[in-house]
């Protein structure tokens, strides 16, 4: 058996194997009930502030605001992650992550939920896999799913949850319009960030910037190819996760394109990346799927750094074209807009992501959406 309630990285307590605990509903949050929530992440990521993957990020938020609200928040994920409030560890996959990677993650990930819902009285599940279906829980408890990547990438059966209990919803409009009708998905919670952690005014140092996991539908051969056009320096951060589509392109697309003035750094903690928002000239987006929403953007809007973006998907939500950044059809119109950024006013930038994109605001939705999944299942109940 996994070990339960590891030590967060708050000194969080560390519970026994004694039962279920009758406490968790006390002291009262703001005259409410405190609420004991079992986070989810997809079983092939670690979680944390220096993690590559959105998902994991905004679960990594949510889990640092609900300690500071005073809520109780369990996350369940890959060893290694690091949590605010208290870790249950699986084991993360060693070596190609393969379809019988992925079915042994899933067993495990099962079976891990379901002793944590024995072990604990959580009022609500959170889960934010892409994979989520192959493992939803059994029994009462209410589940909410966060839907992170694009409608189409999730099988059929995700929008057809069998238990009563389960709710969708997205974090932008873009994504919840594509999505196929069903009386399970609520309102949108659009994504936020740390804005307040994020860099103030700070020397430009002339280069661009892309952060990215390293995939082909992230574009960064695109990206490198307009950064060449256009002339200027650019600097890529970012992961090669060890599936055999992504290394195959790190080699063939990648590296061949890198040379003194472009390149590659690799995975890039926090602390690194806040440096490197605050002095780049812009950020580069030339992603090619659907983008449910842009961290990345958030992020370096936030920074007082303008963002040049493809048209897709959630972009032209994020990014105000000719305020906070540019929105392109192409390369060639990435490579004019990477000399036109200078035109852009940093501020102006700075002040649109700290009122629009606050992962603080982020987290009270989330809260409020909690407490509309809870008063449905307790309809549901009646």
């Amino acid at each position: 058996m996994e070990e339960h309630g590891t030590r967060g990285t708050d000194g969080g307590s560390r519970e026994g194997e004694g039962g279920r605990r009758d406490d968790l509903r006390t002291p009262p949050v703001e005259g409410r009930p405190r609420l004991c929530v079992l986070s989810v992440a997809y079983p092939l990521a670690r979680v944390g502030r220096d993690t590559a993957g959105g998902a994991e990020q905004v679960l990594s938020l949510l889990d640092s605001a609900l300690v500071r609200l005073g809520h109780r928040s369990i996350v369940v994920a890959a060893a290694g992650s690091t949590v605010a409030g208290e870790l249950i560890e699986v084991p993360l996959a060693a070596g190609e992550i393969t379809d019988a990677a992925r079915r042994e993650a899933h067993t495990r990930h099962r079976q891990t939920i379901r002793r944590a819902l024995a072990e604990y009285r959580v009022d609500l599940v959170h889960m934010h896999g892409v994979d989520f279906h192959a493992y939803l829980p059994e029994g009462g408890t209410p589940v909410l799913v966060t839907l992170h990547l694009p409608p189409s990438w999730y099988p059929p059966e995700a929008f057809r949850p069998g238990a009563p209990n389960v709710y969708l919803h997205c974090v932008s409009e873009a994504q919840q319009r594509a999505c196929p009708v069903t009386d399970r998905l609520l309102r949108f919670v659009p994504n936020g960030v740390p804005v307040g952690s994020l860099g103030g005014p700070h020397a430009r140092r002339g280069f661009s910037l892309m952060l990215a996991r390293v995939c082909p539908e992230k574009g960064i051969h695109l990206g490198l190819d307009a950064a060449r056009r256009a002339g200027v320096s650019l600097l890529v951060g970012g992961e090669v996760y060890p599936y055999a589509e992504h290394r195959r392109y790190f080699a063939d697309q990648v590296l061949p394109r890198l040379d003194r003035r472009r390149r590659f750094l690799g995975p890039v903690g926090f602390a690194r990346k806040r440096r490197l928002l605050a002095a780049a000239r812009c950020v580069l987006i030339p992603s090619l799927a659907p983008e449910t929403s842009s961290l990345v953007a958030m992020e370096a809007i936030a920074s007082g750094t303008p963002v040049v973006a493809f048209r897709s998907g959630a972009l032209p939500e994020v990014v105000e074209h000719g305020r906070t950044g540019f929105l392109v059809a192409d390369e060639r119109e990435m490579a004019d807009a990477i000399g036109a950024v200078g035109s852009l006013d940093p501020e102006a930038c700075r002040e649109a992501g700290r009122a629009r994109f606050s992962a603080e605001v982020m987290a009270r939705r989330y809260v409020e959406q909690y407490a509309r999944v809870l008063r449905a299942a307790e309809t549901a109940c009646v």
